[in-house]
């Protein structure tokens, strides 16, 4: 009954989630020796999970590696869990709306 751009948001939305916990894990290993920053390739997995596919996940890279072998950045995360959330909050605004405009016309086909 929703219009295609509600099944990619659920997509985008299931990607989102994916990274807001990848992005919780490298917080609790900021202080781990030799933990790898782990993260998906946002553009590419939501292609991936329009068709189904479940995220990739690969080693953050460019990141400055500290004397004990881990290369978290408190700073990136924060940024990522902040730009999550924004994206999150887009994405339900925008099925909460598509999910209104469903209950509408059934309330209208009633009422008619």
């Amino acid at each position: 009954m929703l219009d295609p751009l509600a099944g990619k948001l659920e997509h985008y939305m299931d990607l989102l989630s994916a990274r807001q916990k990848l992005v919780a894990s490298n917080i609790a290993n900021a202080d781990t020796p030799g933990y790898k920053t782990r993260d998906i390739d946002f553009q590419t997995e939501f292609l991936n999970a329009a068709a189904g596919f479940a995220p990739h996940v690969v080693e953050a890279s460019g990141l400055a590696v500290r004397n004990d072998g881990n290369n978290v950045s408190i700073d990136r995360e924060a940024r990522l869990l902040a730009e999550n959330d924004l994206r999150f909050n887009i994405a339900s605004n925008l099925l909460r709306d598509q999910i209104r405009s469903v209950k509408a016309a059934i309330e209208e086909g009633k009422n008619g």
